[in-house]
This record gives C-alpha cells, structure tokens and sequence, in this order.
C-alpha cells in the first residue's frame, strides 16, 4: 500500500490528553494538568499563577462538568470556597501527569500539531476567573517528580 504523505490529520495532543487523564484515574491516581497561562485564553485564578504556569487538580472528585475535547479542557472547581470556571486551550497543556508518582507526558512544542488558535467557536466560559492574553513565550519546563 503507497504511503499517503499529504493526508491531513486531526492533532494528536487532545486524544493524548484524554488517554493519559483516563489511564492516571483508572489507576487510582490524581491527575494533574500543568498549564502555560501565558497562552491566550487561559482562564484560571490569577492569584494561583506561578511564573506563568498554574497546576491544576482534575480529578473527578476535584472538578465539575469536565470537558477534554478537541480544543479545550473545561471544568469548573473551587480554590478557596470559591467557585471557578476553568479554560484551557489544548495548546496550554505543558504536561499531565499522576500527583502520587508524577508518571504522565511533558508536551513539547513538536507534540502541538496543531494548526495555531483554536477555531472562532471555540471560546472561553464567561464568569469569574482571569482570562490571560500576553504573547506565548518558550515555555520553561521543570521536570516533576
């Protein structure tokens, strides 16, 4: 069978996602995602952002209403008390990953095979949180243990 070199495909990233956030809950583990808040979009509790990156806590008993699709990680959690609706494009995610051995992925720019921003109907929940716009910089990893 001939390779086909110029068949477009969906990016990879969000199905990874998916994949590693089931394996981490099946396995009786707490995912966790690392986010680049300095992605346009992001909307998450500015008073939790530490040097442009925030780690959230998805697991199901942490969120609500949690989305992984093709775009965006979606949910809504509280940090202190207080109620957040949370917005990640795909194209945030640094890494997800399990808080009680740190087994998961670390993304790296070649992993986002995406084409750019998010499509037009692809927009961020209205409600509280901070939406952060600055220019993505190169993003400064930590390796996790």
């Amino acid at each position: 069978m001939p390779e086909q070199t110029d068949v477009e495909m969906s990016p990879s990233k969000p199905y990874l996602l998916r994949a590693f956030y089931e394996w981490i809950v099946d396995n009786s583990c707490t995912p966790h995602i690392m986010v680049d808040t300095t992605v346009a979009n992001v909307t998450v509790p500015s008073q939790y952002i530490e040097d442009d990156r925030i780690v959230l806590n998805i697991s199901p008993l942490a969120v609500k209403e949690f989305l992984i699709d093709n775009v965006a990680v979606q949910f809504a959690a509280r940090f202190a008390s207080k109620l957040y609706k949370i917005y990640v494009p795909i194209n945030a995610v640094i890494a997800i990953y399990a808080r009680e051995n740190g087994r998961g992925m670390v993304f790296g720019d070649d992993d986002d095979d995406s084409q750019g921003e998010p499509p037009p109907t692809a927009t961020p929940p209205s409600g509280t949180g901070t939406t952060t716009t600055k220019p993505k910089g190169k993003p400064i990893l930590k390796v996790v243990k």
